[in-house]
Formats: C-alpha cells, sequence, structure tokens
C-alpha cells in the first residue's frame, strides 16, 4: 500500500493521542472524520510501527495495548471497578444501567454514593475519598478519551464499552465455570 503523508492531515495529533491510550470518539469530530475516511491508511502506518489500530462499531478508535504494566493494569482495574459500581447503583434505582450510564452526568453526590457503597473495593485500590476518586479516575476517563467534562462533573462517552465488554466477559466466564461445576 502507497501511502500519502499528505492525506494524513491530522497524523501528529492522533498519533499523540492514540499513543497516549486515549479513544478518539465521534466527540473529537475533526480527529474521528479523519480516521473514518482514511482508515486503511491509518492501519497500515501504524501496523509499520508495531500498534493496531481498532475501531469499535459503537464509534471509537483506539489502540490494541496489553494491559499488562503494572500502571495500566491498576488503570484498568479503577475503570471496570467503578463501571461496575454506577451499573449496581444505577439498577438499585430502578434504572436501567446502560441507559444511566450515558445520560446522566457523574456528580460529586454519585461519586461518594459509590464510594460509600463499594469502599471495601474501592480501598483496595488505594481510593478513599471522593477526592481521590475525582483524582485517580475522573481526571483519567478524561484523559482517555473515555469522559468528557461537563462542569465540575463529567459524562461517560462510547469507549466506557470497552470495559463493560470486559465485565460482561468476565460475568460470563464466572457462570460457565460455575455451571461446570454442577
Amino acid at each position: 500500500m502507497q501511502l500519502n503523508l499528505d492525506e494524513l492531515t491530522q497524523l501528529a495529533e492522533i498519533s499523540k493521542k492514540l499513543s497516549n491510550g486515549y479513544h478518539i470518539s465521534e466527540q473529537d469530530f475533526a480527529l474521528w472524520q479523519e480516521l473514518d475516511q482514511q482508515e486503511d491508511s491509518y492501519t497500515a502506518l501504524f501496523g509499520a510501527l508495531g500498534n493496531t489500530l481498532k475501531r469499535d462499531s459503537r464509534g471509537f478508535f483506539y489502540f490494541e495495548v496489553d494491559d499488562a504494566t503494572a500502571s495500566m493494569g491498576k488503570i484498568s482495574r479503577l475503570f471496570a471497578l467503578t463501571l461496575f459500581a454506577l451499573v449496581e447503583f444505577y439498577a438499585d434505582k430502578g434504572q436501567d444501567p446502560l441507559r444511566a450510564l450515558f445520560e446522566h452526568e457523574i456528580t460529586t453526590e454519585i461519586w461518594g454514593q459509590l464510594l460509600q457503597q463499594q469502599y471495601h473495593l474501592f480501598e483496595q485500590l488505594e481510593i478513599f475519598s471522593v477526592t481521590d476518586m475525582k483524582r485517580e479516575i475522573a481526571n483519567r476517563f478524561l484523559r482517555y478519551g473515555l469522559a468528557r467534562p461537563s462542569g465540575d462533573q463529567i459524562k461517560l462517552l462510547s469507549p466506557v464499552y470497552r470495559y463493560l465488554d470486559a465485565l460482561m466477559d468476565v460475568d460470563h466466564s464466572a457462570v460457565t465455570e460455575e455451571n461446570a461445576d454442577v
């Protein structure tokens, strides 16, 4: 495949964001549009550089990475735990958790309730206060393109589906193992 780098007008910004673990979604209009229109070129270029560009049908691009590093492992666990806690929180309120994840903003009050309900899990990841949650979780949701700011709150975006999918896989594996033991 012959690449014309002049056609990849957002290459530097796209490469920087993806290399830092950011998920480019439709909210990043110019970058997403460029990836959408030049997907084959970007896939070939990044592949030649040793990266795997992934496109999720739910509207986002990311680099496939190995979460085996200690810091990414902790970050992934924080994200998964937070999403698990949010699903439980919304379900306990009688709401459709999936719909609520994307319709509601995560407020300071919600952060506090999540921490209170799941403190025993959050403390294992060194999260002891709402301030810790905002610094360690909310800011990373923003940094990795999983949420957008909304005043002093955040609103989740479609890339959180990666973590929801992982939670579903874990749940499915647990059910499969449980049924095998019966």
